[in-house]
């Protein structure tokens, strides 16, 4: 995937959500526009339904192999479950950082 295809599937995610974009509020508004309850969406990731409440909310993060194994069975781009599990990261820290992932040939 390009970096022009990142940035707009991420404003797309970010604008479903309507606030700032993490990967809670990216799976949120997949599951929304979807039409999943909760509990048939934790079932599709192999989750309970309170981590993915959690998840949704931003109480809870997730590692980057999940990030991936969440992208992979929704069938969206890895690049960018990737690049918002990283963002998380940082910003939980507070580290004022900006993460552009790009793909390597």
């Amino acid at each position: 995937m390009s970096t022009k295809k990142n940035k707009d599937a991420l404003g797309l995610l970010e604008t479903i959500s309507g606030r700032r974009l993490t990967l809670g509020s990216a799976i949120w508004s997949i599951r929304t526009s979807d039409e999943f309850s909760q509990v048939e969406f934790a079932e599709k990731l192999g989750v309970s339904k309170q981590y993915l409440c959690d998840l949704e909310h931003d109480r809870k993060s997730v590692s980057l192999k999940q990030a991936v194994k969440f992208a992979e069975l929704l069938g969206h781009p890895v690049i960018t479950f990737v690049q918002l599990a990283i963002q998380d990261q940082l910003n939980n820290e507070r580290i004022k950082l900006k993460v552009n992932l790009q793909e390597v040939a």
